[in-house]
């Protein structure tokens, strides 16, 4: 016994992984040796890992981010408006929807084209624009230049059809629009006459057959021969304010949805 004592006190001082593996050998009372395992063989301890969060979807934070910066500049503006005169000026329609996306863009990619950076396109040059006026729709550029964006739905005029066929078709067209689209269209609306740019912050809705969304010199005003644009931010109207604007022979408008395959930049 006094030999087992001291065993046990030497495969202690071992350690754990000496007591998980010890087999030792006694003698009973008839002088016969049976060997025994003291100790059941110990799990493994398993190494305690931190699990990653799991990865917010790019798609959706890329729309986030933009719109997130489109409220921040509409905040900074504080209601006041923005020069928006000359071709570097961020506060023109186009410039604006077009800085928000580039602010951001860098942090993105499409997972198709993993290694080219996301380019936004610029309008349809006016002498290309043939059959109806400018404004309307982007240059066609390709996803594998960078182009993270497809036309969703277009609405053109077509003279083919009665008025009322038309606007039915406009409205089937803005009932699709959905929060991070961008919008272009070449309209005569309330605050002016030509090409415009915005990004919906939010879906159609059907309830109130409103659109929601985000953009700047849509209002505007001159000053000493210098326009001057506001910003808006979840600016809302009803979907036929649209089509008046829109839905008028050789005029109308385009809806850009980014991609599915968006990923965050490695």
């Amino acid at each position: 016994m006094k030999r087992l004592m001291i065993l046990l006190l030497v495969l202690v001082l071992m350690g754990p992984s000496a007591l998980a593996e010890a087999v030792i050998t006694i003698t009973d009372s008839d002088g016969e040796e049976v060997s025994m395992q003291i100790f059941e063989s110990l799990p493994e301890e398993e190494e305690e890992t931190e699990q990653p969060p799991a990865d917010e979807n790019a798609r959706t934070a890329f729309i986030e981010d933009i719109i997130r910066l489109a409220r921040e500049k509409y905040e900074e503006a504080g209601g006041r408006a923005r020069r928006a005169q000359y071709s570097g000026d961020i506060y023109v329609c186009k410039n604006f929807t077009v800085y928000l996306f580039r602010q951001n863009s860098d942090k993105y990619r499409m997972a198709e084209y993993p290694d080219v950076k996301l380019v936004i396109p610029d309008n349809l040059p006016k002498d290309q624009c043939k059959e109806y006026v400018y404004g309307m729709e982007w240059k066609p550029v390709a996803a594998s230049e960078g182009n993270p964006f497809y036309a969703a739905a277009q609405f053109r005029y077509d003279p083919g059809k009665t008025m009322e066929e038309n606007r039915e078709d406009a409205r089937a067209f803005l009932q699709q629009a959905q929060r991070g689209d961008y919008f272009q269209m070449a309209a005569n609306y309330y605050y002016g006459i030509g090409a415009h740019s915005m990004i919906f912050t939010e879906d159609y809705d059907p309830v109130t057959d409103t659109v929601t969304w985000c953009d700047s010199n849509m209002k505007g005003e001159k000053r000493n021969g210098i326009r001057y644009g506001y910003v808006q931010f979840d600016a809302n109207k009803e979907i036929d304010w649209f089509v008046d604007a829109f839905c008028r022979k050789k005029y109308g408008a385009t809806i850009y949805r980014l991609r599915d395959d968006i990923i965050y930049c490695n």
